[in-house]
């Protein structure tokens, strides 16, 4: 047990800094995707719930596309595909240089289009129920359409939606661990390094676990009262 924890110092005796480091870049790589991917799905509902088919048809199809499709597919095609665009668009431009997509870059893009997908259709739900209440009432009062989203929709959207958000975030933090199968040296990988050097597998996996167990735990804890704030002054029932 003691040789085991002793794997936990810092330097080139243990793999604490390497743990340490994996952690961070498991926590950037869901904290880059989580912007990314809220605008990606507010923008996804919102072409979804247009009248216009050229917008609404390929919104949805996108969308269903990345929720029918394990997330580990997904990444491979952003990976792999990406990297294959983008050395396309290079020979276009007569440049002679091959690119290599970074691993990273490929993990925040993958986590950022499924968590767009899923988040599309809590907010497509949202809308569909706000057009019957919230927005005629706005209309009726003459506010215009930038008011009325920025103080009255965009406002309730967010409230609304934050626990099927929040169970997404969740489902985010997890998922950055796909990226150690294309070598991201993020906390899954790094404990899976350090498991097979040691031969310590219990150890590792379960110090990679407690880490998810304390930032998912963490997450919920800072999401409830969230939504708590989020919905003071209002009536439930």
């Amino acid at each position: 047990m003691w040789q085991a924890l002793a794997n936990l110092q810092f330097g080139a005796a243990g793999w604490g800094d390497e743990l340490a480091r994996g952690a961070v870049v498991t926590i950037l790589l869901a904290c880059s995707a989580l912007p990314l991917g809220v605008l990606g799905g507010l923008g996804l509902a919102f072409a979804s719930h247009s009248r216009r088919s050229w917008l609404s048809e390929p919104a949805a199809a996108f969308s269903g596309i990345f929720r029918g499709i394990p997330e580990l597919l997904a990444l491979l095609l952003v990976y792999f595909g990406g990297q294959r665009v983008l050395n396309i668009a290079v020979d276009a431009l007569g440049l002679k240089q091959a690119i290599e997509f970074n691993s990273y870059v490929a993990g925040i893009l993958t986590l950022s289009v499924v968590f767009a997908s899923y988040a599309s259709e809590v907010f497509l739900g949202i809308l569909r129920t706000l057009e019957r209440s919230s927005l005629d009432a706005a209309r009726s009062l003459g506010i215009g359409r930038w008011p009325t989203f920025r103080f009255i929709l965009l406002p309730e959207l967010f409230r609304l939606g934050l626990p099927g958000l929040s169970n997404l975030w969740l489902s985010i933090i997890k998922q950055s661990a796909l990226v150690s199968v294309i070598a991201g040296a993020e906390l899954m990988r790094v404990g899976y390094l350090a498991a097979t050097s040691t031969r310590e597998p219990i150890f590792f996996f379960g110090v990679v676990c407690i880490f998810y167990v304390v930032l998912t735990s963490t997450s919920e804890l800072l999401l409830s009262r969230w939504h708590r704030h989020l919905s003071r002054g209002r009536q439930h029932g």
